[in-house]
């Protein structure tokens, strides 16, 4: 069978190509979007590292006990370490609880935010999530104050306005993008939630260094009520209703979409239980995330405990393999979409061969990783390989929800996004658990689970994936009999 798909959509094609991008209404809403989900995931990572000089380094732990654990190799500042910040006595498994904490808020939000979003619109949806999360996020440093079940309470909280986001976005992406443009729109839109963990990581690292931790939660709880400001008066739901779009370009994204949108306000729940695409989809995004969470969470404590970097290095270095993974996803959403209509390659081959690159290269260098011993340099190359190849997933599993049912995007990505937050809620504390000593081995023993969740996903996604609006996602009233 060829790879390639028929020219139907020529004439979409020389449209978008006389269609500028420059000050466009659908980039402007890409930009804001990048800046709206670089702030989600400041918000959501910025504890990581913070938590690392929260702890007290003698609160039971025991820290580096290993004779396999790597000496400790960094250079002494010229600056030292400001230690003025306050430190709490949270074991393991406690700190384990506190990462995975605001998962269990983000679980909930998923499905409930994409019907939503898919109802009203996503614009107030995601704006106030992310509202929500900064005012939290400012409560921070109270609620550490006052005991770790309150700080649990509070990051359970974040997670619940954080839930809606995803789902939100996709659902006004799949009234703003056009086809052939939804890999480079939606990449680099959510490329910003790389930019937020590339720039949260040594930031947060540089502020706990020379201040305090407590400037950390802060300084980006500030940060994110401004956002919500630009966001509310700038956005709009849906061409239609946007105030400065030009006539050309409404009626453009209107006409490429207009075969691809149900008329049908009903959700077929049934139909969306037995889909295999859709269920293929949460198997590569539960696979995806696990590696992803798993990085997400607990690299600053690798950086710190096995690594042995301090607080300073260890931020600059968490962050490199975001930047990698940042440039990826913009890269490859432009390739992706170049091979669509140029190559004229069908969508789903594009959607297989990204997505297997984006979670078998993860596995194959994580795995690498954990067998570089105290190869410093090696190691971190490995751990920015790995997850700098994961941004090719971004034109794989992740936008397969809009190729396959776009008038239910956002509905798909809070189902398929809740089955992938089990990684965030029990990842962290499996790793906890299973890194009592802090030694080499024991972390082995986490790259090689998550390695091996990675691979059985590309592989079911490679085997199963669809490229073609299902039948079921196109469906009128008519059509129904009602």
């Amino acid at each position: 069978m060829s790879h390639r798909r028929p020219t139907a959509a020529h004439g979409d094609k020389q449209v978008a190509r006389r269609m500028p991008v420059c000050c466009s209404a659908r980039y402007n809403l890409a930009a804001l979007a990048l800046l709206g989900f670089f702030m989600l995931y400041a918000l959501r990572v910025n504890l990581s590292v913070a938590l690392v000089d929260m702890v007290n380094s003698t609160s039971g732990e025991r820290v580096n006990s290993n004779v396999s654990v790597c000496p400790d190799h960094s250079v002494s500042p010229s600056v030292l370490h400001n230690s003025t910040g306050k430190k709490y006595d949270w074991d393991a498994d406690t700190q384990g609880w506190i990462l995975g904490s605001f998962f269990y808020g983000y679980i909930l939000t998923q499905i409930p935010g994409g019907y939503i979003a898919g109802k009203f619109g996503g614009k107030l949806l995601l704006g106030f999530g992310i509202l929500g999360t900064s005012v939290l996020t400012l409560l921070t440093p109270l609620a550490a104050d006052l005991g770790a079940g309150y700080l649990i309470a509070v990051r359970a909280l974040e997670g619940f306005g954080e839930g809606v986001t995803f789902p939100a976005m996709h659902a006004m992406w799949s009234s703003w993008a056009p086809p052939l443009e939804r890999s480079r729109l939606l990449s680099l839109s959510y490329a910003g939630a790389q930019l937020g963990t590339v720039v949260s990581l040594p930031l947060s690292g540089l502020i706990c260094y020379y201040m305090d931790w407590i400037y950390v939660f802060y300084l980006f709880g500030a940060l994110g009520v401004l956002w919500f400001i630009l966001w509310f008066f700038l956005v709009s739901d849906t061409p239609q209703s946007h105030r400065t779009i030009s006539d050309s370009e409404r009626e453009y994204i209107l006409s490429t979409l207009k075969h691809e949108l149900s008329k049908d306000t009903h959700v077929p729940v049934w139909d969306m239980m037995k889909s295999l695409p859709l269920w293929t989809i949460i198997v590569a995004h539960f696979s995806y995330n696990w590696t992803f969470y798993t990085l997400l969470t607990l690299l600053p404590t690798y950086m710190k405990e096995i690594l042995r970097f301090n607080a300073q290095e260890n931020g600059f270095l968490s962050a490199l393999p975001y930047f990698g993974c940042w440039l990826c996803m913009i890269t490859t959403g432009l390739v992706a979409d170049f091979m669509r209509e140029k190559l004229n390659f069908s969508t789903v081959v594009v959607r297989k061969i990204f997505n297997t690159l984006g979670m078998i290269g993860p596995a194959i260098f994580l795995l690498a990783a954990g067998y570089t011993g105290c190869n410093y340099t090696l190691a971190v190359v490995f751990l920015t390989l790995s997850t700098t190849l994961g941004g090719f997933s971004m034109s794989g599993y992740n936008i397969n929800h809009l190729d396959i049912a776009p008038s239910f995007a956002g509905l798909l990505l809070g189902i398929t996004n809740t089955f992938a937050t089990v990684p965030g809620m029990v990842g962290p504390v499996i790793a906890k658990v299973l890194t009592h000593d802090n030694t080499v081995e024991q972390w082995q023993i986490v790259f090689y689970i998550a390695a091996a969740i990675n691979i059985f996903g590309a592989i079911f996604f490679a085997a199963f994936a669809s490229g073609s609006v299902q039948e079921w996602a196109i469906r009128t009233n008519k059509a129904r009999g009602s």
